[in-house]
Order: structure tokens, then sequence, then C-alpha cells
């Protein structure tokens, strides 16, 4: 495998000595690369938006982050070092996620009598399920209909158009 990336296996565990510090790299990269989704700067609304929007991109852009995390999904639930590294990754996931939709319901973006923790977990068990099917062998537009439709419920769709 590590021939496969064109690494020196002494290389791979001089930086990875152990299997939980090489998926803790990985899912590291991932979560780096999910959170260029994130729009700072913008009204909450908005970085709500730009995040699934950019999701749409990554989903295009760069499918094997989808297949990575997928796979180690589903290894977490017969490996505890993988689960134990994916539960930390899902909580800071889920209390930015609360936070920004609190944030947006405040802003007038998302309806306030919508609990912010429940909205938090529907998006993320969103993501997750497109984690779950690989991207670049999911039905064109899959993606982009899953995702507009979690803005539409989320009423993100509507307030884009508005402003």
């Amino acid at each position: 495998m590590a021939a496969d990336a064109g690494v020196n296996i002494a290389t791979l565990h001089y930086y990875f000595p152990s299997k939980e510090a090489l998926i803790r790299g990985v899912v590291g990269h991932a979560m780096g690369r999910f959170r260029t989704t994130f729009a700072s700067g913008s009204a909450p609304g908005e970085q709500l938006a730009a995040q699934l929007s950019g999701v749409r991109r990554l989903a295009k852009e760069e499918p094997e982050l989808f297949v990575v995390m997928g796979e180690l999904a589903l290894r977490s639930g017969r490996d505890p070092a993988i689960a134990a590294i994916f539960k930390q990754t899902i909580d800071a996931w889920h209390a930015t996620l609360k936070t920004l939709v609190g944030h947006a319901q405040k802003a007038g973006y998302v309806d306030s009598k919508l609990d912010p923790d429940t909205l938090a977990s529907l998006v993320i068990a969103t993501m997750n399920g497109l984690f779950m099917v690989p991207v670049a062998t999911t039905a064109p537009g899959r993606v982009d209909k899953a995702l507009g439709q979690l803005e539409s419920f989320l009423g993100l769709a509507t307030s884009k158009r508005a402003r």
C-alpha cells in the first residue's frame, strides 16, 4: 500500500507509527478539506449554504474523500480505535454546525422553531449517508438533489434568493 502511494514504508512508519496515527492523519486531512467548505466572514445562513455548496464541489472534484470517509465510517463499527477517532470528529463537527445553525436562526436564515441540535444531526446524517455510497458511482445529480432538498428544508435556498 505504501509503495502504491509512492512512499517508502520506513517513511510511513516514521510519520505514522501506529494504525491509529495513520487514521488520525487521514481523517484530519479529509476534515481539513471539508473545512474549506465554510465561508468565513459571511453571514451565518450564507456560511451554512456555503458548506453545502462546498460539499457539492468536493463531491465533484475530490470524490475520493467520500470513498475514504465512507470506508472508515464502515470500519468504525468493527474497530474501537477508528470509532473513537470518528466520535471526536463528529462531536466537533456537530458542535460547529449547532452553533452555526443557532446563529443562522438569530439572523433569520433558518426557522427559529427548529432545534439547532437536531438540525446539526440531520446535516451530519445526510453527509454520512452520502459518504456511504461512493460518489463516483452515484446516479448523476443525486448528491445535488439530496443537498438541495436539505437546503430547501433548512430554508437556505429561499433566503439566498430573498437577499
